[in-house]
């Protein structure tokens, strides 16, 4: 049995789940969320808390079973607290500002790069400590936003310039040897 399976996962206060089926339906303070899993995988709500079981010791059933659990735990803390990945922004001229609600990038092209959120997804910057914030109720989305901002300027290993999550360390490399070394 899935160690992380077999754990009942609690619904916070303020959040209301539906379960038809194979379809989870989250609704809470920050947002709603809809989705479907596989029909191997039995979700039963119980007491405040949901269960998810399996059939059989089945490979395929295996799998999806902490899995299952984990998404389901992701999308009630998403919709009663939220998630938020944090970029820092390295680089002499290097920073990030808000227009409106669009993002501004401004890491060393000739113009800067834009990025509109999508819904359920905001940004903040912090410009003392040049960081990015990418907040949100789903938290694949946010992880997804978050690397594309950072694909954007990713790190690069011979000054550290760039964008990089937040306590991310770069391989640094060594630069020329220099003259004079025979």
């Amino acid at each position: 049995m899935s160690r992380i399976g077999r754990l009942p996962v609690e619904i916070p206060g303020g959040v209301q789940v539906e379960v038809k089926g194979s379809t989870v339906r989250v609704k809470g303070p920050k947002g709603e969320m809809n989705r479907v899993f596989s029909n191997l995988i039995g979700i039963k709500m119980e007491n405040n808390s949901l269960t998810i079981t399996r059939a059989s010791d089945l490979p395929a059933e295996r799998a999806l079973h902490g899995t299952t659990r984990a998404v389901i735990a992701n999308m009630l803390r998403g919709v009663s607290k939220g998630f938020d990945v944090v970029l820092e922004v390295e680089g002499v001229g290097y920073r990030a500002e808000m227009e409106g609600k669009n993002l501004a990038l401004f890491v060393g092209y000739s113009h800067p790069v834009k990025v509109e959120p999508p819904a359920g997804i905001s940004f903040e910057v912090d410009l003392k400590t040049r960081q990015i914030k990418v907040l949100g109720y789903d938290k694949e989305m946010v992880g997804q936003i978050a690397a594309n901002i950072r694909k954007v300027r990713p790190p690069e290993p011979y000054h550290g310039k760039g964008l990089r999550y937040l306590g991310e360390r770069i391989r640094r490399k060594a630069g020329k040897a220099g003259k004079g070394a025979k």
